[in-house]
């Protein structure tokens, strides 16, 4: 559903737009240490930007049972209050931030809000997922024929009901059992009564790292998550790899069939926080990387630098340094835009992004201008920023794009509009530019980004080392439910 108003930005990412990808959840889980929920809370907290629509907690302590609190909007809102979290005692804890990208999109009930919770004749579990099951239609209907009943419209609860209905011992090896019926992306934490554990699917497309905190351990999608708690960053999931953990320590195997990882590229462009770690590398350096890397590829004569804030500024560094143009902030972000209530006429309506984006008149007034921002999906947001750098008086003004065009939707975990609505879907750069209105405007490559990224020889055809479906249109795991819905894969002559 379309906001009440033009400012009620409660379900956009601060900063963020209708106009940019948006990732699905973030995932965080503690064990071995007192009051875990409030570690949970903190890192719910650090990884907001991966989901502000809603959040829920699950813990566990052996007097209370299994204890849950489910909330719409932010954590800050939510999970700050004292009354709410003495409601879930233990050393135990799970947590999900959500960004609908299966399910009642922008309709969510409270039901769709994970954690998710199955009581199992071995006793109760939680599951907290991060990704998009691409069979899960299939998958439901089979369950319901055969006798389940779901309780909301989210993909993640066919692995509740697959693990309620496998045959195995324990709730680690149902867990198993469940995952290998399921397709797509997955980065999982969950808990039993005494275990945390952690699962990332055979491809590795979703982030999950583990980290030590005191005498215990936590699980994350991202090291930003781990840095809030003062835990120690230890390792990255394996992808197949699924971790078992108790207080006394944690316990790794493999599954899954062994496969070559297909880690998502847009994590290192834009989802993660650039005070993350991802394979090894700060995220920051690597779009710091990007920009450099934009600058040899697409050179301009200007007169500055500026990045669309934020996700745009480190890329815009880059290109800086790169190229010896100065960098500037040409464009302010408002950092406390929220709700308000002016009534919507069209007036009004027109100057969302003005609440947003602000232009610094004084530095832009006469100057050729490089635009420097992550993705273009739509385009609409980049027309009405380029509309306000000239209004300012820009005597020209340069698009540079920290990613290749987004021509395909994600599948995994990401929400994307279908694809006749991305605009590098059904014009070509030459196109864009026109269309935008803009004095030039260029993507880096995909090599280019690869080479950012750490591939020094770019990207391997053959094999990719990264999954970048959304801008390839090779997808590493058929999204068998969309195609079944008469989604037209990537043809050969394509």
């Amino acid at each position: 559903m379309p906001p009440a108003h033009p400012f009620d930005t409660s379900y956009l990412r601060d900063g963020d737009d209708e106009d940019k990808l948006k990732e699905e959840c973030g995932i965080f889980g503690v064990v071995g240490v007192a009051d875990a929920a409030n570690f949970v809370a903190l890192g719910l907290h650090a990884l907001q930007h991966r989901g502000q629509e809603a959040g829920g907690i699950v813990s566990y302590q052996p007097e209370a049972g299994f204890q849950s609190a489910r909330r719409f909007g932010y954590v800050r809102d939510n999970f700050t209050s004292q009354a709410v979290m003495e409601t879930l005692p233990g050393e135990l804890a799970i947590g999900h931030v959500r960004y609908s990208t299966a399910g009642s999109k922008g309709q969510t009930a409270i039901r769709d809000v994970q954690p998710f919770f199955g009581e199992f004749a071995m006793g109760g579990a939680a599951i907290a997922h991060n990704g998009n099951i691409t069979n899960a239609n299939a998958l439901r209907r089979e369950l319901i024929e055969r006798g389940s009943i779901f309780q909301s419209s989210s993909d993640s609860e066919c692995i509740i009901h697959l693990m309620a209905r496998s045959l195995q011992r324990n709730v680690p090896e149902r867990m198993e059992d469940a995952l290998r019926r399921v397709e797509g992306a997955f980065s999982v934490v969950a808990m039993t009564r005494t275990k945390l554990i952690g699962v990332r699917d055979p491809l590795g497309v979703r982030p999950l790292v583990l980290g030590k905190v005191g005498d215990g351990w936590a699980l994350s999608s991202e090291t930003c998550a781990l840095d809030i708690i003062g835990a120690e960053f230890v390792r990255e999931i394996e992808p197949g790899e699924m971790v078992v953990i108790t207080p006394s320590g944690v316990e790794s195997h493999f599954p899954f069939r062994r496969q070559p990882s297909r880690f998502c590229i847009f994590e290192h462009v834009y989802f993660s926080r650039p005070d993350s770690i991802l394979g090894g590398r700060s995220v920051y350096e690597t779009r710091e990387n990007i920009g450099r890397e934009l600058a040899k590829e697409s050179p301009v004569d200007a007169d500055l630098v500026c990045p669309v804030p934020d996700s745009g500024t480190p890329a815009a560094i880059g290109y800086s340094l790169e190229s010896g143009i100065p960098y500037a902030m040409g464009i302010i972000r408002n950092q406390y835009m929220g709700r308000t209530f002016i009534e919507p006429t069209e007036q009004i309506r027109n100057m969302g992004v003005r609440l947003k984006l602000n232009v610094n008149r004084a530095l832009i007034k006469g100057k050729r201008v490089i635009l420097v921002d992550d993705s273009v999906v739509r385009g609409t947001t980049s027309r009405k920023i380029k509309e306000m750098i000239l209004d300012a008086g820009a005597a020209e003004v340069h698009f540079r794009i920290a990613s290749p065009p987004t021509a395909w939707p994600c599948f995994y975990g990401v929400d994307t509009p279908q694809r006749e609505k991305l605009l590098a879907a059904t014009m070509s750069e030459d196109e864009m530019r026109d269309h935008l209105q803009v004095d030039s405007l260029k993507f880096i490559s995909l090599d280019g980004l690869y080479r950012a990224v750490g591939e020094a020889g770019g990207r391997d055809s053959k094999c990719p080392q990264y999954c970048d479906a959304c801008f390839s249109g090779e997808y590493p795991v058929t999204p068998a439910d969309k195609v079944n819905e008469g989604f037209k894969m990537k043809t050969a002559a394509e």
